[in-house]
């Protein structure tokens, strides 16, 4: 059952309001915000240097200053291409979850706040992705469907748990991206927007998944376990597209090759889910089945 505090209010709905206060308070508007009419300054990367999936292997001590900067435009860009996506599939989600409900409890008017806050973020990237002059990248045409499935059938702690893990890590890459003068302006400020306002969406997702487990017992914490894993490995394993190497001018085989066996990254995806491991711990879904997937993913 749903907790109550003294004065009647439940805690969902007083972390609900909480929140539309918030949004009401601090919110962007990225045609406004975002330089769209500056044109692209090369100099700068798209990304942290460090968050390259190349960085600290012998590629990337041969590439050029010119390459590492173009390689992080185009993983910024398809970084923001699977944020599209997944922003699509949470907002499908979300829509169905609170279909046909009250649309005078907070939650309700929160979710639907969120859903618009969405789509100005996959316009912002769209738009982000261009300016980077990187292509449309997509997952693979398996993963699109698996996503296909998922957004159509996910409900309760499953879906906000696949959707905490996606805002997650990306927001740990972007609170460092907003930071880094390195970094092009635009980027910095697009990164900047999404951590804002997904600090919201994330405390949300958080009081969702605890609510919706409030009484599940062993064998459904398992399954959905399981589930919230499965869609986190697909999640981040397609956040950087195999083609970006040679929309950046590299040798893609050796790219992909050495960016498979590169630790750093590794090491850098894993310090940016310890947060998101403790709190799935927490909630008795970081299962012994799940960890597998986790640690392909190299996020535990």
């Amino acid at each position: 059952m749903t907790s109550i505090s003294e004065s009647g209010v439940s805690d969902r709905e007083t972390v609900a309001r909480r929140l539309l206060d918030s949004s009401e308070q601090l919110s962007y508007d990225p045609v406004k915000e975002v330089d769209w009419e500056t044109p692209l300054d090369t100099d700068y990367h798209g990304a942290s240097p460090e968050w390259s999936t190349l960085y600290g292997t012998s590629y990337w001590a041969d590439m050029t200053p010119e390459q590492q900067r173009e390689l992080t435009r185009q993983e910024a860009a398809s970084v923001a291409s699977t944020g599209i996506w997944f922003e699509m599939i949470l907002q499908q989600m979300v829509l169905r979850d609170f279909y046909a409900k009250d649309p005078t409890d907070p939650a309700f008017q929160w979710a639907l706040t969120e859903i618009a806050d969405e789509c100005r973020h996959s316009i912002m990237f769209a738009r982000g992705a261009a300016k980077l002059r990187a292509p449309a990248y997509r997952p693979r045409r398996f993963v699109v469907e698996l996503g296909r499935v998922f957004k159509a059938t996910a409900t309760g702690e499953a879906a906000y748990a696949a959707i905490l893990v996606a805002e997650e890590v990306l927001d740990v890459m972007q609170r460092d991206w907003m930071r880094d003068e390195r970094v092009a302006p635009f980027v910095r400020t697009i990164n900047n927007i999404h951590v804002v306002e997904e600090s919201r969406h994330m405390k949300f997702a958080r009081e969702e998944t605890r609510e919706r487990l409030r009484g599940a017992g062993w064998l459904r914490r398992q399954i959905n376990g399981l589930v919230v894993a499965i869609a986190s490995y697909f999640i981040v394993t397609s956040m950087v597209n195999g083609k970006v190497y040679e929309n950046a001018g590299l040798d893609g085989k050796r790219a992909r090759r050495e960016a498979k066996a590169n630790e750093h990254h590794k090491s850098m995806l894993r310090s940016s889910c310890s947060g998101l491991m403790e709190f799935l711990h927490s909630a008795g879904l970081l299962t012994k089945p799940s960890l597998w997937f986790y640690k392909r993913a190299n996020l535990i």
